[in-house]
């Protein structure tokens, strides 16, 4: 842990730098605002090696992974998408008569997230931590207010996250629709729900509720679901979804929302009118952005995040940012890689970077999605010298006997390098599966190796090497 912070004089106190720095209220080694997966690691680190740390969080302890993100969504789908495997199996002559109890679904959501909040909640009760249950503000570039009372420390990081964009669509407001953030308080299952928005949230908890047995329509102002993967993979996701029944509008334009009698009507841009009991919006998130910030000098990027450099830094000196608020990929493990890199580089370790790592992510429909570095648009516009190959599930012998032949592999690679410069799988677990190329390319490893690779049959990381041979 840093050993670079020399802690000052505070509530009066004078001391080495008391009377140069001493102000009002509470002064603290580190201050960290919000609990999410980066900020609550980084505030145990720093407590347990002795430093007295102050933590503010406006909401549940945890941040969004725990309460209304990756937690609950993957615990809803477990039970969603073992009804849709269970009635899928017809396709290998095992008939099943699914039924889906979904308040005791819900129930059991809920009580995850209960279980993870009170654990994180645990360690936030450690000694040398003083969890402030408030909004933190800024008043000035380097104080933070909060409850009344005024905080400055030697470091403070931002871990504000994201919220759930609200669109200013006509009538929307003042409605009951849902987002990821009050979606898992659902007790019963709605007999028809709309879903504006096509992205991963959008995916993802529609087709969890199509499975669960609700009528879904999902409206997408793009041609094509899933607009920064690759287009195949787009197909086989709409493809897969329309199997469980959901139906697509695209590309479409909500004009207007309205509720009446217990019902959604939403208006498209045509005129076309669609009616529902629920309406989930999944059109995006948009930063926390603490109060005062900007006023005191935080700069902005122009998509509304908190603008960092390499390490991390605001405009503010001594203030950084991670995570979703600073615009990283909006992920749990990334989250968690910046508290890695940031305690390191408070530390005085300054070849650790935003950039110093091989981002992978998955999307939990089924099929999966699993992404590692670039597509191959992506290598072009680059400025790579890419070259590309695909293998259809259909030439894998694990996929055609268990009927899940609804995906494919991609790799991307250097024509030049050989190396490994991206890949996108779309199948069963391909979530999994794209752990193979993160670390070929972590450890810097070429397409070649890949090929050389003996992987066990039958199974579906098989054809892995297999697309790599492609290349030959």
């Amino acid at each position: 842990m840093p050993q670079t912070m020399v802690p000052r004089a505070c509530d009066g106190e004078t001391g080495e730098h008391g009377a140069a720095n001493k102000k009002p209220g509470m002064h603290y080694d580190l201050a960290v605002v919000g609990t999410g997966q980066g900020g609550k690691p980084l505030a145990s680190a720093y407590a347990a090696a002795g430093r007295r740390v102050v933590v503010f969080e406006r909401g549940a302890i945890g941040g969004t992974c725990v309460n209304v993100g990756c937690t609950p969504s993957k615990a809803f789908l477990a039970s969603a998408h073992a009804a849709g495997r269970a009635r899928r199996a017809a396709g290998i002559h095992v008939h099943a008569d699914v039924r889906v109890d979904f308040p005791a679904v819900m129930d059991r959501v809920r009580g995850i997230i209960d279980e993870w909040r009170s654990s994180s909640e645990q360690k936030m009760a450690a000694p040398n931590i003083t969890l402030v249950r408030d909004e933190a503000g800024f008043d000035g570039p380097d104080t933070l207010v909060a409850g009344g009372q005024r905080y400055t420390a030697d470091a403070i990081v931002l871990n504000t996250g994201c919220s759930a964009s609200h669109p200013p669509i006509p009538g929307l407001a003042g409605t009951p629709y849902l987002t990821n953030e009050n979606f898992f308080q659902l007790t019963e299952l709605p007999p028809r729900t709309i879903v504006i928005g096509g992205g991963y949230i959008g995916l993802e908890l529609g087709q969890g509720l199509a499975r669960c047995g609700s009528a879904v329509t999902i409206v997408h102002t793009a041609e094509r679901v899933l607009t920064n993967e690759e287009s195949m993979a787009s197909t086989a996701l709409e493809r897969s979804l329309r199997d469980d029944g959901v139906r697509f509008v695209m590309p479409a334009r909500t004009t207007a929302v309205a509720y009446r009698d217990g019902r959604f009507t939403v208006t498209l841009a045509d005129g076309t009118e669609l009616e529902a009991e629920a309406l989930l919006v999944a059109t995006g998130r948009t930063p926390n952005v603490p109060p005062g910030a900007v006023e005191a000098g935080l700069r902005l990027d122009g998509r509304g995040f908190i603008a960092i450099d390499d390490h991390f830094a605001t405009s503010l000196p001594g203030v950084y940012a991670i995570a979703d608020c600073a615009g990283q990929p909006q992920f749990t493990h990334v989250s968690w890689e910046d508290y890695r890199r940031i305690a390191a580089i408070l530390a005085g370790d300054r070849s650790r970077t935003r950039a110093d790592r091989v981002l992978g992510y998955a999307i939990f429909t089924e099929p999966q999605v699993g992404r590692a570095g670039l597509t191959y648009d992506a290598a072009i516009l680059a400025g790579y010298d890419a070259r590309c190959v695909s293998l259809p599930l259909e030439d894998v012998a694990r996929a055609i006997e268990w009927n899940e032949t609804n995906g494919f592999y991609r790799l991307v690679v250097d024509t030049n390098t050989d190396a490994i410069l991206g890949a996108t799988l779309v199948g069963y677990e391909a979530g999994e599966l794209v752990h193979v190329f993160i670390a070929h390319m972590e450890a810097g490893g070429t397409w070649r190796a890949l090929e050389r690779s003996v992987h066990i049959h039958p199974t579906y990381a098989e054809g892995l090497p297999s697309l790599a041979r492609l290349l030959i």
